[in-house]
């Protein structure tokens, strides 16, 4: 009997240069596993809204609701996001099957040579310099070290903010090393240009004193949840598939990072950021903090082998728990 070709898996991704880099990545992967794999691009409100900030339109979701939505309406089979874009939770009715690794976590500070001065302290970058984030948290963690220093709002893809560093709108930028990892083995498979950082210079932020976003360089592949009713089996079918990419390493500092940002969404909404180091042999993990309220901000580290307590115990120590904002 001849067996009957797989079913072609539909995988939505947003159709920048960084998302179609790991979108392609993952349908490499399925298609070495012997599941063909085609890649539908989706534009979201993030995409389509290019100069609000995120406080305006979101900003929980707002790089994903769209491809969510047409996951749980079946348009799509399975959805590869950037996992730091994703709310606390999943919609009813969709689950992260795996986590296929996590690239660095930690961010870099690209600086115009002009600006570059080593001599200053905490960034090496000249007095009242303008950076350009439109991330809470940076922007919060950035005034901490430096007063003095000026952020400005700055959005759009890895490239974009590069050509408006070089244009000389801002004296340094902050961006992922993951995202800019990303583009630069795309751009070796011939797939995007790679990042322009000449006439730059590049300083690597320490992640345990400018903390990344929770779950910043994973990626999460979301599909359909698998329960009782009809279309079930197809959609085991397709969880039992992409689970074949978790990795289980991978998810425990992930599980850290994003149970506090559960922990600290349920009440309240404020710049925060979360990393867990996983790098000991003996499962024992440390998860740094900051979270800024009332233009301060507070650190806490914590350590211990299971993520889930470890993150309670940040947020107790973060003063949330005492006072009921979770």
């Amino acid at each position: 009997m001849t067996t009957p070709p797989s079913k072609t898996l539909r995988l939505g991704t947003r159709g920048s240069a960084l998302a179609m880099v790991q979108a392609r990545d993952i349908r490499r992967r399925l298609i070495a596993a012997g599941h063909p794999t085609e890649i539908v691009m989706m534009n979201t409100i993030g995409d389509t809204d290019k100069t609000s900030s995120f406080a305006t339109i979101g900003p929980p979701g707002v790089f994903v609701r769209e491809i969510e939505a047409a996951l749980l309406e079946g348009a799509i089979d399975l959805a590869v996001h950037c996992y730091k874009d994703l709310p606390s939770v999943s919609p009813e009715g969709l689950v992260i099957a795996a986590i296929p690794g996590r690239e660095d976590a930690r961010e870099i500070l690209v600086i115009s040579e002009d600006a570059y001065d080593e001599s200053q302290p905490g960034l090496p970058i000249k007095q009242g310099a303008c950076i350009g984030t439109s991330a809470a948290r940076r922007q919060a963690v950035i005034a901490d070290k430096r007063a003095d220093l000026i952020c400005r709002e700055l959005r759009g893809n890895v490239p974009t903010r590069l050509a408006k560093l070089k244009g000389t709108e801002y004296d340094a930028i902050v961006l992922a090393v993951a995202g800019v990892n990303r583009l630069g083995e795309g751009a070796a498979l011939g797939e995007n240009e790679a990042p322009d950082t000449s006439d730059c210079v590049v300083v690597t932020l320490d992640a345990t004193d400018f903390v990344p976003a929770p779950s910043q360089g994973a990626l999460a592949l979301q599909v359909r949840e698998p329960r009782e009713g009809a279309n079930q089996a197809e959609n085991r079918r397709i969880y039992d598939i992409i689970r074949e990419l978790h990795e289980e390493h991978a998810e425990r500092g992930v599980r850290a990072e994003r149970e506090l940002l559960r922990l600290i969404q349920a009440g309240c909404e404020a710049p925060f950021g979360a990393w867990a180091d996983t790098s000991k042999a003996n499962e024992e993990l440390t998860l740094y903090a900051v979270f800024a309220e009332n233009g301060a901000l507070r650190r806490v580290i914590e350590t211990g082998t299971d993520p889930i307590a470890v993150a309670s115990a940040a947020y107790r120590a973060l003063g949330l728990a005492e006072r009921g904002a979770g």
